[in-house]
């Protein structure tokens, strides 16, 4: 499939849940991708939600208390690799 995000996507108009099931797989990680990218240009325009900051400075606080601590992404990564053997 060449620019085609599947068929509902070669033709002006709006998209269905049903347009969206019957593309494959592939192609839905294109328009995933896609979506993602031109969301992602413009962070002002996606507000993160309130319980984001709520759930960040909770995080902050118990790293602050010593009750959590950060951990290398690579270490983390080969730790949940390793449990979930």
């Amino acid at each position: 499939m060449s620019n085609c995000f599947g068929r509902c996507f070669c033709y002006l108009g709006q998209v269905t849940a049903t347009d969206i099931r019957q593309m494959t797989v592939p192609d839905k990680l294109r328009l995933m991708e896609a979506l993602w990218q031109d969301l992602s240009a413009d962070e002002a325009g996606v507000p993160s939600p309130a319980w984001h900051n709520r759930v960040l400075e909770e995080r902050v606080r118990l790293v602050e208390s010593g009750q959590e601590t950060f951990m290398d992404w690579d270490v983390a990564k080969k730790l949940l690799r390793e449990e979930l053997q």
